[in-house]
């Protein structure tokens, strides 16, 4: 199978909005969870979640990338700046730092390697955009909780570096792109 990547953006947002809608797709968290937003109340239901996403893509804030097999949205990474983000748990003495929080991908495509792909599109994506780290926050594979967030030996094997835990299963992880000043 072929995959094509591109970040959401207005042309995207019914792309964004059929994936997130489908059968088994992430529309109660429209991937506002981790998000830096005004007030908890885009954080109370699922269309104020999604009123939330769809603001920031018309604002042109990054938000992430989908992922299209055949023309049709079967994948997404939640890559932007750290700073569009709450507090994560990371290293906040870097600067030009991405993160690289969430993935969801349909059923069908599961178990075929896509993360390790959808995190090397990440990386090229934020690198193109001027970051200089990408930051991480997987679990171990047996967690019971925050999977969509990836799992360590994932990371791992993409050249991420663990750097501390953030509370008691997320581990934050760093790697480093491009120029560093």
């Amino acid at each position: 199978m072929k995959f094509d990547f591109f970040p959401v953006d207005k042309t995207r947002w019914p792309d964004f909005e059929k994936l997130f809608e489908s059968r088994g797709g992430p529309h109660s968290c429209w991937c506002m969870v981790w998000r830096k937003i005004t007030g908890e109340k885009a954080r109370s239901d699922k269309s104020q979640k999604k009123e939330a996403i769809k603001k920031q893509v018309e604002d042109q804030i990054p938000i992430g990338l989908l992922g299209y097999c055949d023309n049709e949205p079967v994948a997404w990474c939640s890559i932007a700046p750290r700073e569009t983000y709450r507090n994560l748990g990371g290293d906040e003495s870097r600067k030009n730092v991405w993160s690289l929080v969430c993935f969801f991908i349909k059923r069908e495509y599961r178990n075929q390697k896509l993360t390790a792909v959808l995190i090397k599109e990440a990386i090229d994506y934020a690198e193109k955009n001027g970051a200089r780290y990408i930051e991480a926050y997987p679990v171990a594979p047996d967690s019971p909780s925050y999977k969509f967030m990836g799992i360590k030996p994932t990371f791992e094997r993409a050249g991420f570096e663990f750097v501390k835990k953030a509370g008691i299963r997320r581990n934050v992880m760093i790697k480093r792109i491009g120029e560093a000043p």
